[in-house]
């Protein structure tokens, strides 16, 4: 059934601050507006039929991000056990409804996946996706994973698991020259054809959003980041800025770039606790032990340039 906005949609307002959610279409935050303004796009037109194809937001990718294979057919994954499973591109947490608790004091919202019959035929194992929203003040939010292997410690099974996030950040397509990602020390790299990643190549401190060379492009962290995200639009008298060394959260692996076409008013910057595929490659594969949990948290900041 189409998801009907007027129903289930919510909203989290905090002086300018605007956050509107969808819990039941994927735990998916749908627009941050300040001041009227967007930061966080959504199309005027979305398709609620298919709310996982819906250009905008911060679709939640878990349990595993991006294109995984076997035997070069992809959204198939293989167990230790050599068990082949189906599982979607960027996981199943983006296309189902999550249980949504309000903030008590109204400016953030939590909201919770836990495994079902919809998940374990893909994914046999026991979670607790917990995703929340909240913001410090009108400029600032702070956005944490948290996921709990929840498996009887009695049958041990260890989790694995490499989530992210997908944010559509707003960005006239005219203005791409004009605009600058700014990044700590990294590595770029990126998926082959045949779904391997990429040799790495040496990540530059800056970048503008006009760049081919950045399209669909993995910038790995060399160790912790010594020095924030920083999406600079001149155009929108904007400097957007995350921060992913944040208090008791475990590393990030990559920041993503990504947009869907010359003429989008959005580009994606998107903080990934892996890379595709890492059930097989291990590039930031990350394993739970049975009522073991990790948080992965991150900052994001919008300030103007004047």
């Amino acid at each position: 059934m189409p998801l009907s906005p007027q129903q289930d949609i919510l909203e989290i307002d905090q002086d300018a601050s605007v956050l509107r959610f969808a819990p039941q279409a994927g735990g998916r935050l749908m627009s941050w507006t300040i001041d009227g303004e967007a930061v966080i796009h959504w199309p005027e037109h979305a398709d609620w039929s298919q709310p996982a194809r819906i250009r905008g937001g911060n679709p939640l990718l878990f349990p595993f991000l991006g294109r995984h294979r076997v035997d070069g057919k992809i959204g198939y994954w293989r167990d230790a056990k050599g068990t082949v499973r189906e599982l979607p591109m960027h996981g199943f947490a983006r296309d189902l409804p999550f249980e949504a608790h309000a903030d008590v004091h109204g400016a953030g919202l939590r909201m919770i996946l836990t495994d079902s019959t919809a998940t374990r035929h893909g994914y046999p194992f026991g979670f607790r996706l917990e995703t929340a929203y909240c913001l410090a003040d009108a400029r600032t939010l702070d956005v944490t994973f948290t996921t709990t292997n929840t498996g009887d410690s009695r049958l041990p099974s260890r989790l694995p698991y490499y989530a992210g996030h997908h944010f559509y950040f707003t960005l006239p397509h005219t203005q791409r020259a004009a605009t600058s990602l700014e990044l700590p020390r990294t590595e770029r790299r990126h998926q082959q054809d045949d779904g391997s990643i990429s040799a790495a190549e040496p990540g530059e401190a800056r970048y503008t959003l006009d760049e081919a060379r950045i399209q669909d492009r993995f910038h790995c962290l060399a160790g912790a980041p010594d020095r924030p995200v920083r999406l600079v639009a001149p155009g929108l008298d904007r400097i957007v800025t995350i921060d992913l060394q944040r208090p008791d959260s475990i590393p990030w692996y990559a920041v993503t770039t990504w947009t869907e076409a010359a003429e989008s008013d959005f580009y994606c910057v998107e903080p990934w606790l892996g890379l595709p595929d890492a059930i097989h490659n291990g590039m930031g594969l990350r394993w739970l032990e049975p009522g073991q949990t990790e948080v992965a948290a991150l900052r994001i900041s919008v300030d103007k340039l004047g």
